[in-house]
């Protein structure tokens, strides 16, 4: 059963009253928007089917997956946050999340005044540095009013630098307007191993199949096979990192055997899923 956990939790305790040692902090959101310091880092646990409800933020926020998956959406699309990466979500975006698995989170918010405009603009998957994941975990035990002159500091000067350096990753699913197509990839990304043709969706939709190509590719920059083929690239990342066998997850998301399943798998990401989470293994990122 979906649990859900709103970004409205009663807190813990108030920026005011915080301790100082960074033990017992709050997992409330709310409490590190107006932290008088230019990043606040939370730590969060969360449980298998995890939801948080719609909502949004004043700050930015660097959304790291310490362990377990992550799928985040927003109106413009869904993207897939595995272990050990991160996703970079702009101040006032509204968004929600879904946790594959139990769920370390490891949240920076970061103040406006901070980002110097070298920051990115738009939501983005990075590939979280070794360097900067220790970064994240050294800032989550750090007091949350720390030494801005001091390494703490330095702390969180080193990982802004890294934040802007890092490579973005191509783990997103755009989602189109149109209420037509908006329904039929919804139904996709519940179902993603159907197998159904462009035709019978715009039979189903009663609109022509030239129609909904047409309408593919304005609102979402691919063409229908290119995006059932992510949505099913994203679905697969959840499920490898929930542990589940590749033989089922191939047959599940529609592919002919384990092998085309792979081979599909390593053109998008660079690398065969029985090797993607591996600590060492290398991506392909985004133009």
């Amino acid at each position: 059963m979906t649990q859900r956990a709103t970004a409205e939790e009663q807190p813990v305790l108030r920026p005011g009253g915080a301790r100082r040692d960074g033990a017992n902090r709050s997992t409330n959101p709310l409490d590190y928007q107006q932290v008088p310091r230019p990043v606040a880092a939370m730590a969060k646990e969360f449980a298998d089917g995890n939801h948080i409800t719609p909502h949004r933020h004043e700050r930015a926020q660097l959304i790291f997956a310490a362990r377990g998956v992550m799928t985040i959406s927003t109106a413009q699309g869904a993207w897939v946050v595995p272990p050990q990466r991160a996703l970079w979500m702009p101040a006032g975006t509204v968004h929600e999340i879904r946790m594959a698995g139990p769920v370390s989170m490891r949240t920076l918010y970061v103040r406006a005044d901070a980002e110097l405009g070298r920051l990115p603009a738009a939501i983005r998957v990075i590939a979280v540095s070794p360097l900067l994941r220790e970064l994240i975990l050294r800032a989550c035990a750090l007091p949350l009013l720390y030494d801005e002159r001091g390494a703490a500091g330095h702390v969180m000067a080193l990982i802004l630098d890294e934040i802007a350096a890092l490579p973005s990753l191509a783990l997103d699913l755009p989602m189109p307007t149109d209420a037509r197509l908006l329904g039929l990839c919804q139904r996709l990304q519940a179902e993603p191993g159907d197998a159904r043709t462009l035709d019978d969706w715009a039979r189903e939709a009663g609109a022509s199949a030239r129609t909904l190509a047409r309408l593919f590719h304005k609102e979402t920059g691919l063409n229908f096979a290119d995006w059932r083929q992510q949505a099913r690239l994203l679905a697969a990342m959840a499920r490898l990192a929930e542990g589940q066998p590749i033989t089922r997850i191939a047959l599940d998301l529609g592919y002919d055997s384990p092998s085309a399943f792979a081979a599909m798998f390593k053109r998008a990401l660079g690398t065969p899923p029985s090797r993607y989470f591996d600590a060492d293994h290398h991506v392909v990122t985004a133009d």
